[in-house]
């Protein structure tokens, strides 16, 4: 003998959490605006020279001495020419000899104003 299906009464269990995520993007535009300034700096540099000239000059004294004339007065001794003690080239004469105004006095003698050595004598500043 079937009896038939037999229905117990239904068990009703908790319900079920399902989290269905979803996700979409959204563009937010940010402006940041920059302004960009170009600077050219130039620099003159003023270079200032001091040229200099210099001059210089010479100071030159000349003697003319007449040796070669025999005629001339004074060539004999004890006049003023070569003679001994006159004032020609002997000893103490104004001539050449030693303290006279010619190669032994003031003409060329250190010191006087020949060709001695003097003022411009040397490296110049």
């Amino acid at each position: 003998m079937y009896l038939g299906t037999n229905f117990a009464p239904p068990v009703i269990h908790p319900t079920q959490q399902i989290v269905n995520n979803t996700f979409s993007t959204t563009v937010v535009p940010h402006i940041h605006p920059t302004h960009v300034t170009t600077v050219n700096h130039h620099m003159y540099q003023h270079k200032h020279y001091c040229t200099e000239t210099a001059s210089c000059c010479e100071d030159v004294c000349n003697q003319h001495i007449n040796c070669c004339n025999p005629c001339a007065p004074g060539f004999g001794a004890g006049g003023p020419g070569f003679g001994m003690g006159g004032p020609g080239f002997g000893a103490g004469g104004p001539g050449f000899g030693m303290g006279g105004p010619g190669f032994g006095g003031p003409g060329f003698a250190p010191g006087g104003p020949g060709f001695a050595p003097g003022p411009f004598m040397g490296p110049r500043p």
